[in-house]
């Protein structure tokens, strides 16, 4: 049921629910029930407590009818007769008109259309209580009565039972509270009159799909301004997502563009339907799956077209009512993209700043109890000129301060900041402790948007304190560590690199980072680099010519320890070496260099601390001879270096985690790795073999081989890892593909991921071999062109559940094994024959849909002791007598036609069909039992048979008689069927196994 209004988020709610009803038709029976399901919930509701009634409402009552954020209006025969209940009604429509209450009615064995028009019994009554009355007051109530009735409500005529109806509204009022928008972003100053302002822009109440941007400079809180909207629309839309920062992970993401298209998308996707890293084969794919759904997407810090045409190319991507958000500094890049709605974020006017800087400094908006601060605060917030970051970070840093300590302040902070944007967040790093600064510069130079985890690897045992100073930093508003990832304002960024420049004006090569791409230029080929310089971050895209340097540009630079040398994607790398390279310092701990020019590193090179070394589409033939101490090495990415044979020897590198080797179509070895590697990605590589020693890798979680043409052998020891997660050899082997998912039940190991072709070989070689004994999922649903299954299954000893649904081409299953409690084999069109039997007499077993099945698989189906099944039917299937088993003493049997379910609200598009059992006992019935099952859609006839046990004499001996005269069984579905038989046989102690049938004539059949 829809709410009829949306109740203001902004109010203290004292009740859940008011109750409108009238007594005399209600109070003993339906809202008693009523009453005691909402606390069942938990929901708050105003009790009346049989309180006097009189013709005008009290006080009272109008105060617990304003202070309740739901009323509902239950719409009884003898409602109208009471004027009380007619006032309330009037308050009530009030309210919603006033305050947004959410009005719900219930037409309680009364038509709709009779309120509505004041009609029938419930119009003669409504007459009565009108005598007398003015015609002013008779037509506030009518149309009170004509403007509730025309709410979306509840209509107990349309139930069968009261109790489920109680239980749906109940569950309607509970679901309306949980509606609740983020009060998170309330406190902040301005944000309700920038979500006033973005309300006409964005307009819920149109169909159109609409894309609106929020424009602005750095740091005026277009991202906050767009969070605080998602959370305020999010809840009313099915599909949402917010996509941060687009602008960072579109430049870290190390694909060409249209691998850097489709990696944005696979983000959006996985967050729109909450399927974690999902993949996509085409750009096409986003269309397809939203042009008919209703989302909201918020695609934050945008700054290249090519962003926008990834995520959103046009609005008939998305399905109707759709709102696409799209912040960014750069209102050109909006107007390229036919973004009209456009909201420009102001600075906020000097009463507004003022109290940001209160929240920041105090932690309250309003004038703080300190005497003569005001003055003082009032030329902070000119100095940040009012600037919402500037603001923040500097309240930050004067929170706790007395007001000597802030006048001991002002001379520094009006000397510093000189009224600029850029000296406020200065002041914010001069206070910092020098480990503090030097933690600054290094993310402000090198680290924004890095992995916090990589971060403190590349700098352990430095002379930089990492921990302790991004806590330090982060809680002075300088950073962000959420999500793992390390975030610097853009602003801050750029005065940290300012910093930088400072250190030497006018010679680079004395600073301690390098960034600017002409200077690096200039510092490179002047061989002017001295052993100041700590990092280097240089994109040589932004060269305008060809640059070649000497083989000793790095000599001076003794104390190098970050070298990135980067393009853009499709990019031109213009950095040459005529004469090779001589020198690279033993202190380098990152050493990133995209398309190196050389055949191998300098042999004089030692990386004693190297923790990084990427150098992908490098000309590398190989890195370094022999074997060289690697122990601070953790990752090495070499991708797309189509001329490198070899990956030197590494196992001294003992705490090296991952290789990757993407693309490197001449390497031919399987590389020598240490037994710590976690992950190897060696798909397109000319890799002949998977060695035995794989079997060593004993902490190998990832390992992708796909698309390696040359591969001819597959050592079966890969099946000893017992940490590996994820296996892929698609495309590396000849045969038909396949996906399998092995999911452990206990311990803790998780799954395992295996991609491959042909079946029969790569599942017995890769299935790990703790697999076999120990209790697993087998899914291997989805593989449409498989037509047999590996006999190894047969010997996976605890093998609990086996999903083989839509594998559309599968012809025979082998035998299973007899732990087997669950076998989906839903949409399997060709399966014709089963070999063996099923031996569990707990298996669940779905057959739905496989048309093929042989008669005697059939048979086998419906002679098996099972909990259920469900298989196509055959009119001799049905004539058969029931088998006995001595396992269960009931069992029914259904038949389900095909095409006939009937889905409504309450069946979630789901058809079900549940069973209650019950007995007769000395007079009375007694509920031994109920089931229930979800039906797939059925393209044919179907029976479904179910099993289970009843303890009729329980705490008793087995020579005690279990009495009963009738056993029941009641159905209750929304697909149409016909019930086959009912089956039971009384089990007890010395007594023989007798057959007792009854056909209760009582049982329901819902066909809605």
């Amino acid at each position: 049921m829809e709410s009829s209004s949306s109740s203001s988020p902004s109010r203290n709610w004292r009740f859940n629910v008011f109750p409108s009803f009238c007594g005399e038709d209600l109070r003993r029976n339906f809202l008693s029930h009523f009453l005691k399901e909402l606390q069942r919930k938990g929901i708050t509701t105003f009790i009346d407590h049989e309180i006097k009634r009189s013709k005008a409402i009290g006080p009272e009552l109008v105060a617990a009818i304003r202070e309740s954020r739901i009323a509902v209006i239950l719409l009884s025969k003898n409602y109208a007769s009471s004027t009380w209940c007619l006032n309330e009604l009037l308050q009530i429509m009030s309210c919603k008109e006033e305050m947004g209450q959410t009005v719900m009615p219930v037409f309680y064995e009364v038509d709709p259309s009779h309120v509505r028009k004041q009609a029938g019994d419930f119009g003669n009554i409504f007459e009565e209580t009108c005598v007398g009355k003015s015609e002013e007051v008779r037509q506030r109530w009518s149309r009170a009565l004509t403007d509730v009735s025309n709410l979306a409500g509840v209509d107990s005529r349309l139930w069968n039972n009261e109790a489920d109806m109680i239980e749906k509204l109940a569950l309607d009022i509970s679901n309306a509270l949980n509606v609740t928008p983020s009060k998170d972003f309330d406190d902040l100053v301005g944000i309700e009159a920038h979500i006033e302002n973005l309300k006409p822009l964005v307009s819920l109440e149109s169909s159109e799909v609409r894309m609106v941007g929020i424009w602005g400079p750095a740091g005026i809180g277009k991202t906050t301004i767009a969070r605080a909207l998602y959370a305020r629309l999010s809840p009313t839309f099915q599909h949402s997502a917010f996509m941060e920062n687009i602008k960072e992970r579109y430049r870290r993401i190390n694909l060409d563009r249209y691998g850097s298209k489709l990696h944005l998308q696979e983000e959006c996707l996985s967050k729109l339907i909450n399927h974690n890293d999902i993949k996509i084969p085409h750009l096409g794919v986003v269309r397809e799956r939203l042009k008919d759904k209703r989302v909201l997407v918020v695609l934050d810090d945008v700054d290249e077209l090519e962003q926008l045409i990834a995520l959103a190319k046009e609005p008939r991507w998305f399905g109707s009512g759709s709102r696409i958000v799209v912040t960014t500094q750069d209102r050109q890049l909006l107007k390229a993209h036919g973004i009209d709605l456009v909201y420009k974020v102001e600075l906020p006017s000097p009463t507004e700043a003022l109290e940001i800087f209160w929240q920041s400094a105090f932690g309250q908006k309003q004038h703080p109890p300190c005497v003569g601060i005001r003055e003082l605060a009032l030329q902070v917030t000119r100095l940040a000129g009012y600037l919402p970051l500037g603001l923040t970070v500097l309240g930050s840093y004067l929170r706790g301060f007395s007001k000597e300590e802030w006048e001991y302040a002002m001379p520094r902070l009006t000397t510093s900041l000189d009224g600029k944007i850029e000296k406020t967040l200065r002041f914010s790093y001069d206070v910092l402790h020098g480990k503090d600064k030097a933690m600054f510069l290094h993310i402000a130079c090198l680290f924004n948007g890095k992995n916090v985890d990589d971060i403190k690897a590349l700098l352990e045992n430095s002379n930089v304190d990492v921990d302790h100073g991004l806590k330090i930093l982060a809680d002075k508003s300088l950073v962000d560590t959420h999500w793992g990832r390390i975030h610097m304002h853009s602003l801050l960024q750029k005065m940290g690199r300012e910093i930088v420049c400072q250190q030497s004006v006018h010679e680079p090569g004395k600073r301690q980072f390098l960034v600017d791409a002409e200077e690096i230029r200039d510092v490179l080929a002047s061989n002017s680099g001295t052993g100041t310089v700590l990092g280097i971050s240089f994109d040589v895209s932004k060269i305008h010519s060809e640059l070649s340097i000497s083989k000793e540009a790095f000599g001076g630079m003794h104390n190098l320890q970050f070298l990135e040398i980067y393009k853009k994607r499709n990019g031109r790398s213009r950095l040459n070496l005529p004469q090779g390279l001589n020198y690279l310092t033993h202190k380098l701990r990152l050493l990133h260099w995209d398309s190196f020019p050389m055949r191998s590193l300098p042999s004089k090179f030692s990386p004693d601390f190297l923790v990084e070394l990427r150098m992908t589409s490098s000309k590398l033939e190989k890195l370094w001879q022999g074997i060289i101490p690697l122990r601070s090495l953790k990752v090495m990415d070499v991708s797309f270096s189509t001329k490198l044979k070899e990956i030197p020897h590494l196992s001294n590198a003992t705490n090296l985690r991952k290789i990757s080797a993407r693309g490197c179509k001449s390497l031919s070895a399987f590389p020598h790795v240490p037994d710590s590697i976690e992950e190897l990605e060696l798909s397109y590589t000319g890799i002949k073999e998977v060695p035995p020693r794989i079997e060593n890798l004993c902490m190998l979680q990832r390992l992708n081989m796909s698309d390696c043409n040359k591969l001819t052998n597959i050592s079966i020891n890969i099946s000893n890892l017992e940490n590996l997660e994820d296996v892929d050899f698609s495309d590396s082997t000849k045969g038909i593909p396949f996906t399998a998912l092995v999911s452990w039940l206990c311990g803790l190991r998780k799954r395992l991921a295996l991609r491959a072709n042909n079946i029969e070989e790569m599942l017995p070689k890769c299935l790990p071999r703790k697999a076999y004994t120990t209790p697993v999922s087998l899914d291997l649903s989805r593989n449409e062109d498989i037509r047999t299954i590996p006999d190894c299954i047969k010997h996976i000893s605890q093998l609990h559940k086996l999903d083989i649904g839509g594998c559309r081409k599968l012809t025979s299953l082998p035998q299973l094994p007899a732990s087997l409690s669950e076998l989906n084999a839903q949409e399997c069109a060709s399966l014709e024959r089963i070999h063996g039997s099923f031996h569990n007499p707990d298996i669940c077993l779905n057959f739905a849909n496989c048309l093929k099945l042989s008669r005697e698989a059939r048979e086998l189906i419906c002679a098996s002791p099972s909990r259920y099944a469900i298989l196509p039917v055959e009119e001799a299937m049905v004539q058969k007598p029931f088998p006995r088993f001595l396992r269960y003493n009931y069992k029914a049997c259904i038949k389900l036609v095909a095409r006939s379910a009937v889905y409504d609200d309450d069946s979630g598009g789901i058809a079900r069909i549940a069973c209650c059992i019950r007995r007769k006992c000395d007079g009375s019935v007694v509920r031994d039992e109920s089931r229930q099952s979800h039906i797939p859609v059925l393209v044919k006839d179907h029976l479904f048979t179910f099993g289970g046990s009843l303890i009729l004499n329980k705490g008793n001996e087995p020579e005690v008689d279990a009495t009963f005269s009738e056993l029941m069984f009641d159905f209750k579905a929304n697909i149409k069927m016909e019930i086959i038989g009912c089956q039971f046989t009384l089990l007890g102690g010395k007594r023989d196994y007798a057959t007792y049938s009854r056909w209760n004539e009582e049982v329901s059949r819902l066909e809605d």
